[in-house]
């Protein structure tokens, strides 16, 4: 009778184990999206420029079940008290084809998205998720809300205390990126951030860029050992996952996005919204 009341009691334990970890990855941890700040020194970077301050947003997949059009505007809010003087956005914007999930149409996340209040503007490119499932519905959404949208080109920033370009490449999966296209217009001398939707382009960033934004990863949505290395959607398996890289003196930050990607599911690998500070 001890023995069956002790595998009763074990069972129930390792019920309730099984239970709260799946509460966990599937409900908490995907809703927990936090704003992270850091601060990041680029080479060469102005003094002019010091303590510029860059909000990044990353798959949103909104669409997914953890992520509708009301928790976008509540993440711009949010960006918006902290008073960024850039955004810089990083794709895969919708994606109903998550597990539960429903359809955002491009003009719904643009509209949340062109509410955000940076003092130099919003600077935009696209993901492998806005292509398949929008098309060029998603950057004409963006623009009709004064978002600028990069592909393979670049642009300088109106108003900077010193020369600044933002460029944009095209994604890595579903376009054709081009490097040398999108440097091609900016001076040689003047410090310029890439934003790329799929990291793996960062091993052929040239050194003149300051610092390269990415996403797409999603801090491997499921952040176990061995686990982490076949999930990330990349090439270098979970080498670029998250975070601050450096790497031949060339700098990387790759947001781990506020969104899921097939299965609504994140463990260890908490949302973010990141307020990234440029120091010189």
């Amino acid at each position: 009778m001890g023995s069956r009341r002790n595998a009763l009691s074990v069972a129930g334990t390792g019920l309730a184990a099984v239970s709260g970890l799946a509460w966990w990855a599937f409900w908490h941890e995907p809703r927990s999206v936090r704003l992270r700040r850091l601060t990041i020194n680029p080479p060469r970077w102005p003094a002019e420029l010091d303590g510029l301050t860059v909000a990044v947003i990353a798959d949103l997949h909104s669409g997914a079940p953890h992520v509708d059009a009301r928790r976008v505007e509540r993440i711009v809010r949010r960006l918006n008290r902290e008073g960024p003087v850039l955004a810089a956005l990083l794709g895969d914007y919708t994606d109903p084809a998550v597990a539960l999930g429903h359809r955002v149409e491009p003009e719904d996340v643009a509209r949340a998205l062109g509410r955000l209040e940076p003092a130099l503007g919003s600077f935009a490119v696209l993901g492998n998720h806005d292509w398949h499932e929008h098309g060029g519905a998603m950057p004409r959404a963006l623009r009709a809300e004064g978002i600028v949208v990069l592909e393979n080109d670049a642009v300088a920033v109106d108003g900077a205390p010193a020369p600044l370009w933002i460029a944009g490449v095209a994604d890595a999966t579903t376009r054709t990126p081009s490097l040398e296209q999108a440097l091609a217009v900016v001076p040689t001398e003047d410090p310029v951030l890439l934003l790329s939707h799929n990291p793996d382009l960062f091993p052929e960033v040239p050194g003149r860029v300051a610092l390269t934004l990415a996403g797409h990863t999603h801090g491997a949505q499921v952040d176990l050992p061995v686990v982490r290395d076949k999930v990330t959607p990349s090439d270098h398996g979970a080498h670029y996952t998250n975070g601050h890289q450096i790497e031949g003196g060339r700098h990387l930050f790759v947001s781990p996005g506020v969104g899921t990607s097939r299965l609504p599911v994140r463990f260890r690998a908490r949302p973010e919204i990141t307020l990234l500070r440029l120091a010189a």
